[in-house]
């Protein structure tokens, strides 16, 4: 295959069996969740990773792909390292707007903290790189827009632009319960305690056993908070949590007299936990379980010996999302960073006009949000 560096493939025939390169030090395969050999290779490598993120894991990537979408890790396996990038190939000819005969795809990392994750020698392979914009070009991919991974540890090499989107809160958990406290801020501590003293309880629930619960707490906060629609996800999206993502998962649960008022989605890897989902009753608010919930996940997550807790960012720049969550690390804000990538730069100006085009002839003009990538889904 020839190699075609970034931002110069052609269109190409469409392709969908696993690719496999010789690089120098990493041997490039892109392999498909849908064939059980390549879920195999690919569970086995993500095992040979020490920190094993979840994210990176199939089935969580599987949890964002809809019927029609391709789930793929595009990977470098090596002796002394490798990368992981895990993606959602979504075909442009899914969209109302697309001329008929569309052939072309683009790709996305799912939701949440994505790759390319990287360690040992595959930390900056360029050959890898110029082996992806080649499989690219074959599979007729015109975009790849990456969220990178919150620890620079984690990532190696990333060719496009790069750029720090908003910030995130991660609670450090290295020095202790007592470090941890001292790290709040003094309302949260206030809340700490007014929470204890109202008698309010947490559950830790490995199974998900009070999976019920969780999801109608979670269903009314996202309609209380007028959620994207996006954010409403089914009962099945949890169950396939709960037994897909057996040892990546944990559910929290505030309990007052015995009934659930406050529930946390957590995932979990080698090092690190994530707030995913979760939400609160409001006639709970003035006992505070939530923060009841969080110090319980972070107190909970030094006892099992993880570094860092990742409580995510708000919805816009320093609003009271983001706020409430940095009151938990007064020191805790990370750069978030997205990579977007452009592999047939005509093909995205082509599908921005077709776009346009069709919401000029059906009556609703149409213009790209600035910043928003690629163009053409904006």
């Amino acid at each position: 295959m020839r190699q075609v560096p970034p931002g110069e493939a052609e269109l190409g025939a469409p392709s969908r069996r696993a690719v496999r390169h010789d690089a120098p030090e990493l041997e490039f395969r892109v392999l498909a969740a849908a064939s059980a050999d390549d879920l195999a290779a690919w569970l086995a490598l993500w095992r040979r990773w020490p920190a094993r993120e979840v994210t990176a894991h199939p089935e969580y990537a599987r949890l964002f792909a809809r019927p029609c979408d391709r789930v793929v890790c595009v990977a470098g396996d090596g002796e002394a390292g490798g990368i992981l990038f895990p993606l959602v190939l979504r075909p442009l000819a899914a969209e109302p707007w697309a001329r008929p005969g569309e052939e072309r795809w683009d790709a996305i990392t799912p939701y949440g903290y994505g790759g390319p994750f990287a360690w040992g020698s595959g930390r900056q392979d360029t050959a890898f790189w110029l082996s992806y914009a080649a499989y690219c070009h074959d599979e007729r991919i015109v975009s790849t827009f990456a969220r990178l991974s919150l620890f620079p540890d984690q990532v190696g090499l990333v060719p496009g632009h790069v750029e720090v989107r908003a910030p995130n809160v991660v609670v450090p958990l290295a020095g202790g319960a007592d470090a941890l406290w001292r790290g709040y801020e003094s309302r949260v501590r206030k809340w700490v305690q007014v929470a204890e003293r109202a008698g309010l309880t947490v559950e830790v629930d490995r199974e998900g056993a009070r999976l019920d619960a969780f999801v109608d707490i979670y269903a009314e906060t996202m309609r209380r908070h007028d959620a994207d629609e996006w954010y409403f996800f089914p009962r099945s999206f949890f169950e396939a949590i709960r037994e897909r993502l057996r040892d990546q998962h944990v559910f929290f649960h505030t309990l007052s007299g015995g009934e659930v008022v406050s529930s946390d989605l957590v995932l979990c890897s080698v090092e690190h936990v994530y707030y995913f989902l979760g939400g609160t009753r409001p006639e709970a608010y003035p006992l505070g379980p939530n923060y009841l919930l969080k110090h319980h996940v972070a107190m909970w997550a030094i006892a099992e010996g993880k570094k860092s807790y990742v409580l995510g960012g708000g919805y816009q720049p320093n609003d009271g999302l983001l706020r409430y969550k940095r009151g938990y690390a007064r020191a805790g804000e990370v750069p978030f960073k997205v990579a977007s990538m452009v592999h047939d730069g005509a093909g995205c100006d082509e599908l921005a006009r077709d776009r346009a085009a069709f919401a000029e002839r059906t009556g609703a003009p149409w213009t790209p949000r600035a910043g928003f990538f690629p163009a053409y889904r904006a």
